[in-house]
Protein backbone atom coordinates (compact mmCIF):
# COMPACT_ATOMS: atom_id res chain seq x y z
CA UNK A 1 0.00 0.00 0.00
CA UNK A 2 1.20 3.53 -0.45
CA UNK A 3 1.21 4.52 3.56
CA UNK A 4 3.54 1.06 3.82
CA UNK A 5 5.66 2.41 1.44
CA UNK A 6 5.75 6.03 2.80
CA UNK A 7 6.67 4.70 6.51
CA UNK A 8 9.67 2.69 5.04
CA UNK A 9 11.10 5.71 3.41
CA UNK A 10 12.97 6.11 6.65
CA UNK A 11 13.77 1.72 7.16
CA UNK A 12 15.76 -0.23 5.70
CA UNK A 13 13.88 -2.02 2.98
CA UNK A 14 12.24 -5.40 3.33
CA UNK A 15 14.03 -8.34 2.06
CA UNK A 16 12.54 -11.22 1.09
CA UNK A 17 9.95 -13.07 3.43
CA UNK A 18 10.05 -15.63 5.92
CA UNK A 19 7.90 -17.44 8.63
CA UNK A 20 7.57 -16.50 12.28
CA UNK A 21 5.93 -13.88 14.54
CA UNK A 22 6.75 -10.93 17.32
CA UNK A 23 6.86 -9.67 20.55
CA UNK A 24 6.57 -6.67 23.26
CA UNK A 25 7.85 -6.04 26.21
CA UNK A 26 7.88 -3.61 29.61
CA UNK A 27 11.10 -2.51 29.42
CA UNK A 28 12.34 -1.15 32.99
CA UNK A 29 9.28 1.24 33.23
CA UNK A 30 8.38 0.76 36.78
CA UNK A 31 8.19 3.61 39.40
CA UNK A 32 9.76 1.52 41.82
CA UNK A 33 13.61 0.86 42.12
CA UNK A 34 15.02 0.13 38.76
CA UNK A 35 16.04 -3.16 39.87
CA UNK A 36 16.97 -5.90 37.61
CA UNK A 37 16.66 -9.50 39.24
CA UNK A 38 18.50 -12.57 38.00
CA UNK A 39 18.51 -15.89 39.23
CA UNK A 40 22.46 -15.20 40.95
CA UNK A 41 21.72 -11.06 42.11
CA UNK A 42 20.03 -7.98 41.76
CA UNK A 43 21.39 -5.39 39.26
CA UNK A 44 20.86 -1.71 40.17
CA UNK A 45 20.22 -0.08 36.50
CA UNK A 46 20.39 3.21 37.46
CA UNK A 47 23.43 3.26 38.42
CA UNK A 48 26.38 4.87 36.19
CA UNK A 49 30.40 4.96 35.89
CA UNK A 50 31.82 7.95 37.61
CA UNK A 51 34.68 8.12 35.45
CA UNK A 52 34.93 10.95 33.63
CA UNK A 53 37.59 13.22 31.42
CA UNK A 54 38.46 16.85 32.12
CA UNK A 55 35.54 18.15 30.84
CA UNK A 56 33.33 16.21 32.83
CA UNK A 57 31.93 13.65 30.29
CA UNK A 58 32.65 9.98 30.22
CA UNK A 59 35.61 9.24 29.01
CA UNK A 60 33.88 6.12 26.44
CA UNK A 61 30.79 6.23 25.52
CA UNK A 62 28.63 3.57 26.71
CA UNK A 63 28.22 0.71 24.36
CA UNK A 64 24.65 -0.14 22.92
CA UNK A 65 23.45 -3.54 21.90
CA UNK A 66 20.60 -3.44 20.33
CA UNK A 67 18.38 -7.20 20.17
CA UNK A 68 15.97 -7.78 17.81
CA UNK A 69 13.53 -10.46 17.13
CA UNK A 70 10.12 -11.43 16.74
CA UNK A 71 7.03 -11.33 19.30
CA UNK A 72 7.78 -13.18 22.07
CA UNK A 73 11.26 -14.81 20.58
CA UNK A 74 12.45 -14.26 24.32
CA UNK A 75 14.54 -10.86 23.76
CA UNK A 76 14.24 -9.66 27.01
CA UNK A 77 15.46 -13.33 28.43
CA UNK A 78 18.46 -12.81 26.30
CA UNK A 79 19.04 -9.77 27.61
CA UNK A 80 18.89 -11.02 31.27
CA UNK A 81 21.56 -13.58 30.24
CA UNK A 82 23.53 -11.65 28.94
CA UNK A 83 23.84 -8.74 31.54
CA UNK A 84 24.01 -11.46 34.24
CA UNK A 85 26.78 -13.17 32.42
CA UNK A 86 28.55 -9.58 31.84
CA UNK A 87 28.86 -8.81 35.76
CA UNK A 88 29.42 -4.99 35.27
CA UNK A 89 28.19 -2.74 37.77
CA UNK A 90 26.01 -0.08 35.59
CA UNK A 91 23.58 -2.04 32.68
CA UNK A 92 20.60 -0.24 31.21
CA UNK A 93 17.68 -2.16 30.06
CA UNK A 94 15.56 -0.05 28.26
CA UNK A 95 12.60 -1.63 25.82
CA UNK A 96 11.21 -0.41 23.00
CA UNK A 97 7.86 -1.05 24.17
CA UNK A 98 8.14 2.18 26.03
CA UNK A 99 8.30 3.91 23.13
CA UNK A 100 4.59 3.48 21.22
CA UNK A 101 2.79 6.56 20.43
CA UNK A 102 0.47 8.27 22.37
CA UNK A 103 -3.28 6.74 20.41
CA UNK A 104 -6.04 9.03 19.49
CA UNK A 105 -9.24 8.30 20.99
CA UNK A 106 -10.06 6.74 17.63
CA UNK A 107 -7.21 4.23 17.97
CA UNK A 108 -8.13 3.78 21.69
CA UNK A 109 -10.98 2.19 20.53
CA UNK A 110 -9.45 0.39 17.91
CA UNK A 111 -7.04 -1.37 20.11
CA UNK A 112 -9.90 -2.04 22.92
CA UNK A 113 -11.12 -4.44 20.01
CA UNK A 114 -7.50 -5.79 18.72
CA UNK A 115 -7.91 -3.69 15.42
CA UNK A 116 -5.02 -1.16 16.23
CA UNK A 117 -1.78 -2.53 14.66
CA UNK A 118 1.03 -1.99 17.16
CA UNK A 119 3.43 -4.26 15.26
CA UNK A 120 3.80 -1.95 11.94
CA UNK A 121 7.13 1.34 12.73
CA UNK A 122 4.24 3.89 12.75
CA UNK A 123 3.39 2.60 16.31
CA UNK A 124 6.51 3.66 17.86
CA UNK A 125 7.81 7.20 18.34
CA UNK A 126 11.28 6.30 16.94
CA UNK A 127 12.66 10.48 17.47
CA UNK A 128 11.78 9.92 20.74
CA UNK A 129 13.96 6.53 20.98
CA UNK A 130 17.01 8.29 19.07
CA UNK A 131 16.88 10.80 21.53
CA UNK A 132 16.74 9.02 24.51
CA UNK A 133 19.42 6.33 23.61
CA UNK A 134 21.74 9.68 22.19
CA UNK A 135 21.57 11.08 25.68
CA UNK A 136 22.45 7.37 27.02
CA UNK A 137 25.04 6.68 25.35
CA UNK A 138 26.74 9.78 26.24
CA UNK A 139 26.54 9.01 30.06
CA UNK A 140 23.15 11.99 30.47
CA UNK A 141 19.79 11.12 32.17
CA UNK A 142 16.72 10.83 30.69
CA UNK A 143 13.30 10.31 30.91
CA UNK A 144 11.63 7.38 29.86
CA UNK A 145 7.73 7.05 29.57
CA UNK A 146 5.91 4.34 31.14
CA UNK A 147 3.13 2.46 28.71
CA UNK A 148 0.62 0.70 30.46
CA UNK A 149 -0.82 -2.27 27.94
CA UNK A 150 -4.44 -2.45 29.31
CA UNK A 151 -5.23 0.69 28.81
CA UNK A 152 -2.99 1.45 25.43
CA UNK A 153 -1.98 4.69 26.73
CA UNK A 154 1.29 6.22 28.01
CA UNK A 155 0.90 6.62 32.29
CA UNK A 156 1.76 10.43 33.79
CA UNK A 157 4.56 9.41 35.38
CA UNK A 158 8.03 9.20 33.39
CA UNK A 159 10.79 7.17 34.88
CA UNK A 160 14.33 8.18 34.69
CA UNK A 161 17.27 6.49 33.88
CA UNK A 162 21.08 7.77 33.46
CA UNK A 163 23.94 6.27 31.83
CA UNK A 164 25.66 2.77 32.19
CA UNK A 165 28.45 0.88 30.75
CA UNK A 166 26.26 -1.30 28.68
CA UNK A 167 22.87 -0.25 27.57
CA UNK A 168 20.99 -2.90 26.06
CA UNK A 169 17.96 -1.53 23.69
CA UNK A 170 15.35 -4.41 22.77
CA UNK A 171 12.21 -4.34 20.63
CA UNK A 172 11.08 -5.97 17.44
CA UNK A 173 12.10 -2.94 15.70
CA UNK A 174 15.45 -2.40 16.84
CA UNK A 175 17.24 -2.65 13.73
CA UNK A 176 14.04 -0.94 11.42
CA UNK A 177 15.86 2.35 11.48
CA UNK A 178 18.64 3.82 10.13
CA UNK A 179 19.22 6.33 12.56
CA UNK A 180 18.54 4.24 15.16
CA UNK A 181 21.56 1.46 13.78
CA UNK A 182 23.84 3.85 13.87
CA UNK A 183 23.88 4.10 17.65
CA UNK A 184 24.21 0.35 18.35
CA UNK A 185 27.60 -1.01 18.45
CA UNK A 186 26.32 -4.19 18.54
CA UNK A 187 23.01 -6.25 16.99
CA UNK A 188 21.87 -9.27 17.98
CA UNK A 189 18.86 -10.83 16.64
CA UNK A 190 16.86 -13.22 18.15
CA UNK A 191 15.34 -16.83 16.21
CA UNK A 192 12.94 -18.58 17.69
CA UNK A 193 10.19 -21.06 15.67
CA UNK A 194 6.79 -18.72 15.19
CA UNK A 195 5.36 -21.71 16.95
CA UNK A 196 6.74 -21.48 20.19
CA UNK A 197 6.02 -17.70 19.95
CA UNK A 198 2.60 -17.97 19.49
CA UNK A 199 2.34 -20.37 22.49
CA UNK A 200 4.03 -17.63 24.53
CA UNK A 201 2.47 -14.74 23.15
CA UNK A 202 -1.06 -16.34 23.90
CA UNK A 203 0.28 -17.01 28.01
CA UNK A 204 1.42 -13.43 27.99
CA UNK A 205 -1.36 -11.67 26.73
CA UNK A 206 -3.98 -13.80 27.98
CA UNK A 207 -2.85 -14.07 31.93
CA UNK A 208 -0.93 -10.50 31.63
CA UNK A 209 -2.54 -8.32 30.01
CA UNK A 210 -6.20 -9.20 30.50
CA UNK A 211 -7.13 -10.23 27.00
CA UNK A 212 -9.50 -13.78 25.88
CA UNK A 213 -8.15 -16.06 23.18
CA UNK A 214 -10.12 -14.91 20.51
CA UNK A 215 -8.56 -11.27 20.59
CA UNK A 216 -5.12 -12.29 20.77
CA UNK A 217 -5.20 -15.37 17.90
CA UNK A 218 -7.21 -12.08 15.89
CA UNK A 219 -4.52 -9.30 16.39
CA UNK A 220 -2.10 -12.28 15.53
CA UNK A 221 -3.34 -13.29 12.33
CA UNK A 222 -4.56 -9.92 11.50
CA UNK A 223 -1.16 -8.08 12.45
CA UNK A 224 1.60 -9.44 14.17
CA UNK A 225 2.41 -12.10 11.65
CA UNK A 226 2.34 -10.13 8.54
CA UNK A 227 4.11 -7.47 10.68
CA UNK A 228 7.26 -9.63 11.25
CA UNK A 229 7.43 -11.72 7.42
CA UNK A 230 7.76 -7.41 6.24
CA UNK A 231 9.52 -5.56 8.73
CA UNK A 232 11.23 -7.78 11.17
CA UNK A 233 12.49 -11.01 9.72
CA UNK A 234 14.11 -8.80 6.94
CA UNK A 235 16.29 -7.25 9.42
CA UNK A 236 18.13 -10.33 10.52
CA UNK A 237 20.46 -9.93 7.77
CA UNK A 238 21.45 -6.80 9.09
CA UNK A 239 22.31 -8.55 12.61
CA UNK A 240 25.98 -8.48 13.77
CA UNK A 241 24.56 -12.42 15.98
CA UNK A 242 21.76 -14.42 15.11
CA UNK A 243 21.33 -16.27 18.12
CA UNK A 244 18.97 -19.47 16.86
CA UNK A 245 16.69 -20.63 20.23
CA UNK A 246 16.58 -17.53 21.83
CA UNK A 247 17.76 -18.08 25.29
CA UNK A 248 18.20 -21.81 24.83
CA UNK A 249 21.67 -21.15 23.14
CA UNK A 250 24.06 -20.70 25.90
CA UNK A 251 27.21 -20.98 23.23
CA UNK A 252 26.30 -17.25 21.67
CA UNK A 253 25.45 -15.75 24.64
CA UNK A 254 28.76 -16.65 25.88
CA UNK A 255 30.54 -15.38 22.83
CA UNK A 256 28.36 -11.97 22.64
CA UNK A 257 29.98 -12.14 26.60
CA UNK A 258 33.39 -12.14 25.79
CA UNK A 259 33.27 -9.81 22.57
CA UNK A 260 31.69 -6.91 25.07
CA UNK A 261 33.85 -7.64 27.62
CA UNK A 262 36.76 -7.23 25.04
CA UNK A 263 35.31 -3.87 24.09
CA UNK A 264 34.76 -2.76 28.10
CA UNK A 265 38.55 -3.42 29.00
CA UNK A 266 39.59 0.22 27.17
CA UNK A 267 37.35 2.07 29.86
CA UNK A 268 38.73 0.10 32.58
CA UNK A 269 42.02 1.00 31.05
CA UNK A 270 40.94 4.67 31.20
CA UNK A 271 39.46 4.57 34.92
CA UNK A 272 42.96 3.51 36.59
CA UNK A 273 44.83 6.38 34.44
CA UNK A 274 42.16 8.62 35.81
CA UNK A 275 42.26 7.56 39.48
CA UNK A 276 46.31 7.83 39.40
CA UNK A 277 46.24 11.54 37.41
CA UNK A 278 47.27 14.70 39.34
CA UNK A 279 48.44 13.07 41.97
CA UNK A 280 51.57 14.67 42.55
CA UNK A 281 50.54 17.97 41.10
CA UNK A 282 49.80 21.31 43.88
CA UNK A 283 46.42 21.26 45.24
CA UNK A 284 43.93 23.20 42.69
CA UNK A 285 42.47 26.78 43.10
CA UNK A 286 39.30 25.89 43.40
CA UNK A 287 40.22 24.13 46.82
CA UNK A 288 39.08 26.28 50.11
CA UNK A 289 40.55 25.11 53.11
CA UNK A 290 39.23 26.27 56.55
CA UNK A 291 42.03 28.11 58.05
CA UNK A 292 43.59 25.62 60.50
CA UNK A 293 43.40 27.52 63.89
CA UNK A 294 44.59 26.15 67.38
CA UNK A 295 40.66 25.68 67.32
CA UNK A 296 40.22 24.08 64.73
CA UNK A 297 42.99 22.09 64.95
CA UNK A 298 41.93 21.03 68.66
CA UNK A 299 38.50 20.05 66.94
CA UNK A 300 40.15 17.68 64.78
CA UNK A 301 42.15 15.97 67.64
CA UNK A 302 39.28 15.25 69.33
CA UNK A 303 36.98 13.75 66.20
CA UNK A 304 40.19 11.69 64.59
CA UNK A 305 41.31 10.34 68.05
CA UNK A 306 39.29 6.65 68.31
CA UNK A 307 38.75 7.41 72.21
CA UNK A 308 36.52 9.78 71.74
CA UNK A 309 33.07 9.19 73.09
CA UNK A 310 30.19 9.04 70.44
CA UNK A 311 28.52 12.12 72.52
CA UNK A 312 32.21 14.04 72.09
CA UNK A 313 32.18 13.27 68.59
CA UNK A 314 28.93 13.99 67.51
CA UNK A 315 29.21 18.00 69.42
CA UNK A 316 32.47 18.58 67.96
CA UNK A 317 31.40 17.07 64.46
CA UNK A 318 28.62 19.52 64.16
CA UNK A 319 30.82 22.52 65.60
CA UNK A 320 33.19 21.58 62.81
CA UNK A 321 29.96 21.15 60.32
CA UNK A 322 28.76 24.63 61.45
CA UNK A 323 32.11 26.50 60.87
CA UNK A 324 32.35 25.01 57.47
CA UNK A 325 29.29 25.73 56.29
CA UNK A 326 29.66 29.50 57.00
CA UNK A 327 33.05 29.70 55.38
CA UNK A 328 31.59 27.99 52.46
CA UNK A 329 28.92 30.68 52.49
CA UNK A 330 31.28 33.43 52.79
CA UNK A 331 32.37 32.27 49.09
CA UNK A 332 28.99 32.79 47.56
CA UNK A 333 28.60 36.20 44.91
CA UNK A 334 27.79 38.98 46.86
CA UNK A 335 26.66 42.46 45.47
CA UNK A 336 26.98 45.80 47.24
CA UNK A 337 23.79 47.31 48.48
CA UNK A 338 23.01 50.25 51.08
CA UNK A 339 20.13 50.14 53.70
CA UNK A 340 19.13 52.78 56.29
CA UNK A 341 20.22 52.25 59.67
CA UNK A 342 17.79 52.87 62.76
CA UNK A 343 19.47 56.54 63.25
CA UNK A 344 18.43 57.14 59.88
CA UNK A 345 22.12 56.85 58.50
CA UNK A 346 23.30 54.84 55.60
CA UNK A 347 25.21 51.81 55.63
CA UNK A 348 26.96 50.41 52.44
CA UNK A 349 26.51 46.45 53.05
CA UNK A 350 26.63 43.06 50.87
CA UNK A 351 23.76 40.95 49.96
CA UNK A 352 23.92 37.47 48.08
CA UNK A 353 22.99 37.85 44.50
CA UNK A 354 22.15 34.79 43.50
CA UNK A 355 18.39 33.47 43.79
CA UNK A 356 18.32 30.84 45.83
CA UNK A 357 20.48 28.05 48.16
CA UNK A 358 19.81 24.37 48.12
CA UNK A 359 21.54 21.99 49.95
CA UNK A 360 21.97 18.50 48.67
CA UNK A 361 23.12 15.90 50.85
CA UNK A 362 24.88 12.46 50.10
CA UNK A 363 22.99 9.64 52.23
CA UNK A 364 23.62 8.89 54.67
CA UNK A 365 26.72 10.70 56.36
CA UNK A 366 26.07 13.70 54.35
CA UNK A 367 22.79 14.78 55.99
CA UNK A 368 24.39 14.95 59.14
CA UNK A 369 25.42 18.39 57.68
CA UNK A 370 21.84 19.85 57.12
CA UNK A 371 21.15 21.49 60.55
CA UNK A 372 24.19 23.12 60.59
CA UNK A 373 23.04 24.57 56.99
CA UNK A 374 19.58 24.64 57.90
CA UNK A 375 20.93 27.11 60.80
CA UNK A 376 22.43 29.89 59.26
CA UNK A 377 20.52 29.67 55.91
CA UNK A 378 16.43 30.73 56.44
CA UNK A 379 14.16 28.57 54.35
CA UNK A 380 16.89 26.26 52.33
CA UNK A 381 15.53 23.75 50.41
CA UNK A 382 17.07 20.00 50.93
CA UNK A 383 17.71 17.36 48.64
CA UNK A 384 19.52 14.02 48.88
CA UNK A 385 21.50 11.65 46.89
CA UNK A 386 21.66 8.26 47.83
CA UNK A 387 25.35 6.67 46.03
CA UNK A 388 26.24 3.11 47.84
CA UNK A 389 29.32 1.16 47.16
CA UNK A 390 29.23 -1.76 45.38
CA UNK A 391 31.07 -3.78 47.57
CA UNK A 392 32.55 -6.48 44.57
CA UNK A 393 34.04 -3.44 42.10
CA UNK A 394 34.34 -0.85 44.96
CA UNK A 395 32.32 1.49 42.86
CA UNK A 396 29.98 3.25 43.96
CA UNK A 397 25.90 3.42 42.35
CA UNK A 398 23.48 5.81 42.33
CA UNK A 399 20.23 4.11 44.42
CA UNK A 400 17.88 6.99 45.19
CA UNK A 401 17.64 10.86 44.17
CA UNK A 402 15.45 13.45 45.70
CA UNK A 403 15.77 16.73 44.41
CA UNK A 404 13.67 20.18 44.58
CA UNK A 405 12.29 21.39 42.08
CA UNK A 406 13.91 24.67 40.08
CA UNK A 407 17.06 23.78 41.31
CA UNK A 408 19.02 24.43 38.00
CA UNK A 409 18.48 28.00 39.31
CA UNK A 410 20.23 27.78 42.46
CA UNK A 411 23.81 27.58 44.16
CA UNK A 412 23.77 24.09 45.44
CA UNK A 413 25.71 23.26 48.87
CA UNK A 414 26.49 19.46 47.67
CA UNK A 415 27.19 17.66 51.47
CA UNK A 416 29.49 14.79 52.32
CA UNK A 417 31.35 14.13 55.52
CA UNK A 418 34.71 12.42 54.14
CA UNK A 419 35.38 12.27 50.44
CA UNK A 420 38.40 9.81 49.87
CA UNK A 421 38.71 8.53 46.25
CA UNK A 422 36.27 11.46 45.00
CA UNK A 423 33.72 8.64 42.47
CA UNK A 424 31.39 9.37 44.68
CA UNK A 425 31.49 12.82 44.51
CA UNK A 426 31.91 12.97 40.99
CA UNK A 427 28.72 11.01 40.71
CA UNK A 428 26.66 13.39 42.93
CA UNK A 429 28.00 16.64 40.62
CA UNK A 430 27.19 14.56 37.52
CA UNK A 431 23.32 14.12 38.32
CA UNK A 432 23.34 17.90 39.18
CA UNK A 433 24.66 19.02 36.14
CA UNK A 434 22.05 16.26 34.42
CA UNK A 435 19.51 18.63 36.18
CA UNK A 436 21.34 21.47 34.40
CA UNK A 437 22.92 23.00 37.79
CA UNK A 438 26.01 25.40 36.19
CA UNK A 439 28.78 23.51 37.26
CA UNK A 440 29.77 27.08 38.81
CA UNK A 441 27.40 27.13 41.19
CA UNK A 442 28.48 23.30 42.50
CA UNK A 443 29.96 23.93 46.20
CA UNK A 444 31.39 20.32 47.53
CA UNK A 445 31.37 20.16 51.16
CA UNK A 446 33.49 17.64 53.40
CA UNK A 447 34.57 17.69 56.70
CA UNK A 448 37.57 15.43 55.76
CA UNK A 449 39.16 15.15 51.88
CA UNK A 450 41.94 13.19 51.04
CA UNK A 451 44.49 14.69 48.13
CA UNK A 452 43.10 12.32 45.83
CA UNK A 453 39.68 12.62 46.11
CA UNK A 454 40.49 16.61 45.47
CA UNK A 455 42.32 16.14 42.55
CA UNK A 456 39.78 13.60 41.10
CA UNK A 457 37.25 16.06 41.22
CA UNK A 458 38.80 19.34 40.56
CA UNK A 459 39.99 16.98 36.92
CA UNK A 460 36.70 16.02 36.34
CA UNK A 461 34.63 19.17 36.94
CA UNK A 462 37.31 21.80 37.07
CA UNK A 463 34.78 25.07 38.08
CA UNK A 464 33.39 23.15 41.10
CA UNK A 465 34.18 24.61 44.44
CA UNK A 466 35.70 22.35 46.60
CA UNK A 467 35.75 23.28 50.52
CA UNK A 468 36.83 21.42 52.97
CA UNK A 469 38.54 21.70 57.00
CA UNK A 470 41.53 19.29 56.04
CA UNK A 471 43.40 17.34 53.34
CA UNK A 472 45.03 14.46 54.27
CA UNK A 473 48.07 13.40 51.84
CA UNK A 474 47.00 9.64 51.59
CA UNK A 475 44.93 6.84 51.11
CA UNK A 476 45.41 2.90 52.02
CA UNK A 477 44.38 -0.61 49.47
CA UNK A 478 41.11 0.01 51.26
CA UNK A 479 40.17 3.52 50.06
CA UNK A 480 40.47 4.68 53.77
CA UNK A 481 41.66 8.11 54.62
CA UNK A 482 44.77 8.44 56.41
CA UNK A 483 45.22 9.28 58.92
CA UNK A 484 41.92 10.07 58.92
CA UNK A 485 38.84 10.13 60.82
CA UNK A 486 37.42 6.53 60.90
CA UNK A 487 34.16 5.68 59.45
CA UNK A 488 32.03 9.11 59.93
CA UNK A 489 28.87 7.84 59.34
CA UNK A 490 29.20 4.87 61.73
CA UNK A 491 30.84 7.04 64.70
CA UNK A 492 28.25 9.06 64.27
CA UNK A 493 25.63 7.02 64.23
CA UNK A 494 26.65 4.78 66.79
CA UNK A 495 26.59 1.95 64.07
CA UNK A 496 28.99 -0.86 63.60
CA UNK A 497 30.49 -1.15 60.35
CA UNK A 498 32.29 -4.62 58.72
CA UNK A 499 35.55 -4.55 58.92
CA UNK A 500 36.47 -4.02 54.98
CA UNK A 501 34.36 -0.79 54.76
CA UNK A 502 36.15 2.18 54.09
CA UNK A 503 35.76 5.81 55.28
CA UNK A 504 34.51 6.65 52.24
CA UNK A 505 31.04 7.85 52.95
CA UNK A 506 29.95 4.47 54.96
CA UNK A 507 31.39 2.89 52.12
CA UNK A 508 27.87 4.09 50.50
CA UNK A 509 29.44 6.94 48.39
CA UNK A 510 32.75 9.10 48.01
Amino acid sequence: STSSAESLDRLYPAVGSTKPPRKRTTSQCKSEPPLLRTSKRTIYTAGRPPWYNEHGTQSKEAFVIGLGGGSASGKTTVATMIIEALDVPWVVLLSMDSFYKVLTKQQQEQAASNDFNFDHPDAFDFDLIIATLKKLKQGKSVKIPIYDFTTHSRKKEWKTLYGANVIIFEGIMAFADKELLKLLDLKIFVDTDSDIRLVRRLRRDISERGRDIEGVIKQYNKFVKPAFDQYIQPTMRLADIVVPRGSGNTVAIDLIVQHVHSQLEEVRVAQAALASAHQCHPLPQTLSVLKSTPQVRGMHTIIRNKETSRDEFIFYSKRLMRLLIEHALSLLPFQSCTVQTPQGHDYEGRTYSGKQITGVSILRAGETMEPALRAVCKDVRIGTILIQTNCNTGEPELHYLRLPKDISEDHVILMDCTVSTGAAAMMAVRVLLDHDVPEDKIFLLSLLMAEMGVHSVAYAFPRVKIITTAVDKKVNDLFRIIPGIGNFGDRYFGTDAPPDWSDDEDALST
